[in-house]
């Protein structure tokens, strides 16, 4: 079954269950919505279609009614939010249908059970209507809606407090009206302090729709300088980079990108960013998400982007980053790029990931591409207005050129209207870059190497035929080709432009330029240009009048009636826009069958009465043939003519058919809104009459909060004291955690010396057991040489005694000697008898002083030894010395008594 039959059988069982509420009819109407729900229904809002339209109006005032079938209710806005597919769709919802203001009301109905699943679908659904878009402090039920949504966000409910938060950052974002009606609430502070115990939440995505709604009402007062002061906001970016990179699904980037870019609307958090130390790493892992092959997240990444580019001190962080030059493992295939922030692969993509996204298709992902250009001519802005060009931006232009030029390609009528509109918005902005890059002169020649004349004359020749087809003085009003044309308009001023700029440099492109200027049909982008509200079309429309004047085949003429007429076309485009506020788009008409049947049937009926009369009045005489011609001619065009009225006045009477449905429609909404609010005006009277009783108790239990209040002042000023307390003990606490900490590196020093001492002492102890080992094997050594000398002492006293006995024998002798010589002086004759004894006995004096030089000698060597043992001891002794003190006294004694035995000696 087609699409087109299920939304007829579903208007009609729309109908049947007006009609009468009964089980059969809801059966079928519950069929029907979920038939359609599993057909696919893509654009069928925007398709400007009535019958779409009359099922979307009965469905939503289905589900607004409170006697709806619950489940049947879940079923049509189940529906109802599939066909919420796109942006366009979002916003007929919400502003042509009012389907927020109905989700609204339901919530109220069953505000009572707010964990009932028909609640948490309405603000699901709420939640995909309300983002980015502004609802109005005038809708219904938003007072109530703004209560259900504070009571529930401070409730202990985990179910429901996620999509309430989100709903509430949708409602509050960029809505002065709201932010005032929730700053002016009684319970407006219990609330901040709800939202800030949230920021310590274990889910990302509640941290952040929190931060979201913070931030929408607390920016600019005191509670939001507390919160997003120099202190905190080192965190927050620190958090809000971390989500968007490492978030846990597209719903909390975009929340995270959207908090960013409001955080940075405010001058002192965007000077706090340019200071953020960690700022050029985030930035690298956000330019890494557009390697991503997901066109929302590329769309929110570049969407954010271009608000930093509006901060002055960030955009030659980002020119940097992207303009890095692209290296050759880019290419190459096999590589894998690590995960790090500070790699180069990451960083070198950057740039040619923008540029890929440049050449998306137009279908699907036209947003990603003009927020890519409308980047890359900030950044190129930025580069190009330094005073030299870097290298790395020079190769960039260089590669992204044949990207750009291929961009202004693939323009085709054909494809349908919605095509060459994205397609002509993408010419401007390619042309817009083209331009900037004209502006330098080493650029503009890299730009004059690669355009040629003849892509710039037929990109002009192709948009000049689509804007000369689309002249809004021959199409119709505004709100379809008229913006069409302005778009082709805009599209084609900005080529011929270009062939301005580069007349001059590239071949052949002055003549086609000047050949532009004077087609008859340039006249319609002139005079939109001329007359447009943009100062800056209109001043490139005056430039290339100014080119365009002097040349001989220039349309002035055309060009003069072109811009009275759109002047005074203006008055009444202005009375039809504002007839048009909040009024939805009335497509062509529907075709009645019936109706078709009628008229052909009466169209059948006039040629059969032709027929007749020529085959009747061919019977007769042929002689008055021409005469009966004649007259068959202008019955024929009366017949014509009564059937061409008939036929205009079938066509007014569809319409009315369809204006009067129309109406139908209108009061039956009059109705249930009457009805509605004759349902609230009861409950308000039943509420007045509860709320004055309930005054009356409260008026009583006023007196007790008196006292209360009274008694929260005193704690108040007891707490007041302890706090005084509490910060002195937290001062004295820092001052010991100062010490503490003082005390720790001291101790920390002191276990490192000890290791040192421990180690020192460990080699110390091998030194002195080494040197303990060499002192007793000195000591023994001493021992046996005091052994030693000991026997050599020995020996010279027993030398020296015989060496006395000898020299008492000498003296004796000599006595004998001497006694001899007076008995030989007295004797000489004895002397002579005694000569031979003489001899004898001088021979023996002879061998006994040998003897005596002998021992002498033996005494002399004996000396020498003593002496060299002495300087051997007085060694041993120094290096003995610094063990014992026992070796030294020994040594002393002996040395002292070897002295005297020499002594004696001699």
């Amino acid at each position: 079954m087609d699409l087109t039959t299920c939304l007829k059988s579903l208007l009609l069982a729309i109908q049947q269950y007006r009609g009468s509420r009964t089980t059969h009819n809801t059966a079928q109407l519950h069929k029907q919505v979920e038939e359609v729900s599993g057909l696919r229904c893509d654009q069928l809002l925007s398709s400007g279609q009535v019958l779409p339209s009359e099922c979307v109006s009965g469905l939503v005032e289905l589900a607004g009614n409170p006697n709806t079938n619950p489940s049947l209710t879940s079923s049509i806005i189940s529906l109802l939010a599939q066909l919420a597919c796109d942006d366009d769709s979002r916003e007929m919802l919400h502003s042509s249908y009012n389907l927020t203001s109905t989700l609204a009301s339901v919530i109220h109905c069953h505000s009572v059970t707010p964990a009932d699943p028909l609640v948490l679908q309405c603000l699901q659904v709420l939640q995909k209507l309300t983002y980015s878009t502004r609802t109005f402090q005038s809708t219904n039920y938003i007072h109530e809606l703004i209560a259900f949504l504070m009571t529930n966000i401070q409730s202990h409910n985990d179910d429901i407090i996620m999509p309430c938060l989100g709903l509430m950052a949708n409602l509050c974002r960029d809505n002065h009206s709201v932010q005032s009606h929730i700053k002016s609430l009684d319970n407006v502070k219990p609330f901040y302090r709800t939202l800030i115990n949230f920021l310590a939440h274990n889910s990302l995505t509640v941290v952040v729709f929190t931060l979201s709604i913070l931030s929408s009402l607390t920016l600019n007062e005191k509670v939001g300088e507390k919160l997003f002061d120099a202190k905190n906001i080192h965190q927050t970016f620190q958090l809000v980079f971390n989500i968007i990179v490492n978030g846990d699904g597209t719903l909390t980037r975009k929340y995270s990108v959207d908090l960013l870019v409001d955080l940075l609307k405010n001058c002192k958090i965007a000077e706090f960013l340019t200071r953020y130390q960690h700022f050029s790493a985030c930035l690298s892992q956000v330019l890494g998400l557009l390697q991503s092959k997901d066109p929302d997240s590329a769309a929110k990444v570049l969407e954010l982007l271009l608000a930093m580019c509006s901060v002055s001190g960030l955009r030659s962080l980002l020119c940097d980053v992207v303009f890095k030059p692209a290296a050759a493992k880019l290419r190459a295939p096999g590589r894998r790029q690590g995960p790090g922030l500070d790699n180069g692969g990451r960083k070198e993509q950057s740039g040619l990931a923008l540029v890929q996204w440049l050449s998306s298709p137009v279908e699907g992902a036209e947003s990603c591409s003009l927020q890519a250009l409308h980047l890359l001519h900030e950044l190129l802005k930025e580069s190009l207005g330094a005073d030299t060009i870097p290298d790395r931006v020079v190769s960039f232009i260089e590669m992204l050129l044949p990207v750009l030029l291929g961009l202004l390609r693939g323009l085709d009528p054909a494809k349908g209207d919605a095509h060459l509109r994205k397609h002509c918005h993408r010419i401007t902005h390619v042309n817009s870059l083209l331009l900037l890059l004209c502006t330098d002169d080493s650029t503009r020649s890299i730009v004059s190497r690669q355009v040629s004349a003849q892509l710039c004359l037929s990109q002009a020749e192709s948009l000049l035929s689509c804007c000369h087809g689309n002249n809004p003085l021959t199409c119709l009003p505004p709100g379809s080709d008229n913006d069409l044309s302005q778009v082709c308009a805009e599209a084609l001023l900005k080529t011929l432009e270009l062939m301005s700029k580069l007349r001059q440099q590239v071949k052949d492109m002055e003549t086609s330029f000047y050949r532009m200027l004077q087609d008859q049909r340039i006249a319609t982008p002139l005079s939109l240009a001329l007359t447009s509200h943009h100062r800056q079309r209109v001043q490139t429309g005056l430039s290339l009048l100014f080119e365009a004047t002097p040349l001989p085949d220039f349309p002035s003429l055309v060009l003069g009636e072109s811009i009275a007429a759109n002047n005074a076309y203006r008055p009444r485009d202005c009375e039809l826009s504002v007839k048009r506020v909040a009024v939805q788009e009335v497509p062509p008409p529907r075709v009645n069958t019936s109706v078709l049947d009628s008229s052909s049937g009466t169209s059948r009926g006039v040629h059969s009465l032709v027929e007749k009369m020529q085959n009747g009045l061919g019977l007769q005489e042929p002689v008055k043939d021409s005469h009966v011609s004649e007259i068959i001619d202008v019955y024929a065009q009366k017949i014509s003519a009564f059937a061409s009225q008939e036929s205009r006045l079938q066509d007014l009477l569809e319409a009315k058919a369809l204006a009067l449905s129309q109406a139908d429609r209108l009061l039956a909404q009059f109705r249930f809104q009457r009805a509605q609010a004759e349902a609230e005006a009861l409950k308000l009277g039943s509420l007045l009459k509860e709320a004055e009783r309930r005054r009356e108790d409260l008026q009583s239990e006023l007196s007790n909060q008196v006292l209360e209040v009274k008694r929260s002042k005193a704690d108040m000023e007891e707490l007041l004291q302890h706090n005084a307390r509490l910060q002195q003990d937290t001062e004295e606490h820092q001052g010991l955690k100062g010490g503490y900490n003082a005390l720790l590196n001291r101790f920390n020093e002191s276990e490192r010396l000890l290791r040192e001492q421990q180690v020192a002492h460990v080699a110390l102890t091998k030194q002195s057991d080494a040197l303990r080992k060499n002192h007793e094997a000195l000591q023994l050594q001493h021992e046996k040489m005091a052994s030693e000398l000991e026997e050599r002492g020995e020996e010279v006293r027993s030398l020296r005694s015989d060496l006395q006995q000898k020299n008492s024998d000498i003296t004796g002798l000599r006595g004998e000697l001497r006694a001899e010589e007076e008995k030989v002086k007295e004797k000489d004759q004895e002397r002579r008898d005694l000569e031979d004894t003489v001899d004898v006995l001088r021979k023996e004096l002879n061998k006994t002083e040998q003897a005596r030089k002998d021992a002498s000698i033996k005494a002399s060597s004996l000396e020498l030894q003593k002496s060299q043992l002495e300087t051997k001891l007085k060694q041993k002794e120094d290096e003995l010395n610094k063990h014992s003190a026992m070796i030294s006294m020994i040594h002393s004694l002996s040395s002292g008594k070897m002295k005297s035995d020499v002594n004696l000696s001699l």
